[in-house]
């Protein structure tokens, strides 16, 4: 499994879980349209099932995680940072072989990417105070 191809998932499931918060779709209805995508080829298929299956399955443990990190409510943070924020919170404290920084590097590239002009600094602040405090163990 190549880094690339996880970006790969990473950016899709990102658009994936915006598609979801705003249409309720299912994760096999989503993943349908994205197949047919071209943007879809080199994708690693697996990793991005599992981020479009369990990060909405996991959603509210998710909100519960980052709501003491923000500075705001949740539901006022833009749709698309917050995908970001959720798919980031999950890989924090989900996937423990994933470093705490590729995970932040991941999601500060991909606010960039489809996010605010500033939203990545916001996304970094959120995220750098969730994993201080999964390190504490809080």
């Amino acid at each position: 499994m190549t880094s690339g191809s996880r970006h790969l998932a990473r950016r899709s499931a990102v658009q994936a879980l915006y598609q979801w918060e705003l249409t309720g779709q299912s994760a096999a209805e989503i993943e349908s349209g994205f197949i047919s995508d071209n943007a879809y080829s080199g994708v690693n298929r697996e990793y991005f099932l599992q981020l479009i299956e369990n990060i909405p399955r996991y959603c509210d443990t998710l909100d519960d995680s980052l709501r003491p990190c923000l500075s705001r409510d949740l539901d006022t943070v833009d749709p698309v940072e917050r995908s970001i924020l959720r798919l980031a919170a999950y890989e924090l404290i989900h996937e423990s072989e994933i470093p705490h920084k590729v995970v932040m590097n991941e999601a500060i590239e991909l606010c960039r990417l489809f996010g605010s002009e500033e939203g990545y600094r916001f996304v970094n602040g959120v995220l750098d105070r969730l994993s201080t405090r999964l390190q504490q163990g809080q």
